[in-house]
Order: structure tokens, then C-alpha cells, then sequence
């Protein structure tokens, strides 16, 4: 089952981990425009023309139809790889095992 993990909320654009059995198996960034909504959707390298319409449908049925207004059109850029790490200016915590994180200098 393909579920939604927010990680943060504007106005007008939301971005969200998306896990599948518990593994991360993709990203999306959502951006609402008035009756239009535009997504950026990051999947991994090995994602195939099947389960990248499995995640569009997924993020549609689950984020953007349930979003007021209802949408008139959604478009949706895809992109595939591999994840590179999170960067942030933030100093990191002695006590987070977080290897995928990494300071900005």
C-alpha cells in the first residue's frame, strides 16, 4: 500500500515522502494553482512506466482529489534516480543517526 508522509505545508504547496510497506520509494512536491495542480514526483532509477502511473495515481487519488477545490488538470513532471542526501544550513545534533543528512557550509 502506497502512503504519504508530509514533511511541509505552504499556502499553496505541499511536499510529501511517499513509502510503500514502510520503504521510501519516492517524493513528491504538490503546487496548487488555483483549479490546476502541478507536481514534482522524484522516484527511484528502477521505477518503470507501470509503477510511475501506480505513484501518479496514488498521489491523485490520495492528495490532489481530496484538496478543495477540485482540480481541473494535473500535471506532473517526473523524475528518476537515486537519493543523494538531505542538505540543510542547520547545525546537526551529536545524537541524530541521520547519515543522509548533511550540513551546508
Amino acid at each position: 500500500m502506497i502512503t504519504f508522509e508530509r514533511e511541509c505545508r505552504t499556502p499553496h504547496s505541499e511536499s510529501y515522502t511517499i513509502f510503500e510497506d514502510g520503504s521510501i520509494v519516492g517524493r513528491v512536491d504538490l503546487h496548487y494553482q488555483g483549479t490546476n495542480v502541478y507536481a514534482t514526483l522524484c522516484t527511484t532509477a528502477d521505477a518503470n512506466e507501470d509503477r510511475i502511473q501506480q505513484l501518479i495515481d496514488a498521489t491523485d487519488e490520495q492528495l490532489v482529489m481530496t484538496a478543495d477545490p477540485y482540480r481541473e488538470d494535473f500535471v506532473v513532471t517526473v523524475w528518476r534516480g537515486s537519493p543523494a542526501g538531505v542538505y540543510s544550513d542547520n547545525e546537526l545534533d551529536d545524537d541524530e543517526d541521520d547519515e543522509d543528512t548533511f550540513r551546508l557550509n
